[in-house]
């Protein structure tokens, strides 16, 4: 990596420490590390886009199953 493509970014100690201690190897760099941070933030946000469809799509289904008139005759049984 040139000196054009990196850039100088302030963290707090606090922060680093915690970066070190998810490194995957002890010469892993934060560059790598913060790659795959990135990574898995977006693996999760895709997983979780896919868990709410599911959710919105048996909502609606099970309304249908649950909400009918012949459930609600039982109830007054």
């Amino acid at each position: 990596m040139t000196e054009e493509e990196a850039t100088t970014i302030q963290l707090k100690k606090s922060i680093v420490e915690e970066l070190k201690s998810i490194k995957r190897y002890p010469r892993e760099t934060y560059n790598e590390t913060i790659s795959n941070l990135i990574k898995l933030a977006k693996e999760h946000k895709q997983r979780s886009q896919y868990d709410e469809f599911l959710h919105r799509v048996q909502q609606a289904k099970m309304k249908e199953l649950w909400d009918n008139e012949e459930d609600e005759a039982w109830e007054h049984a």
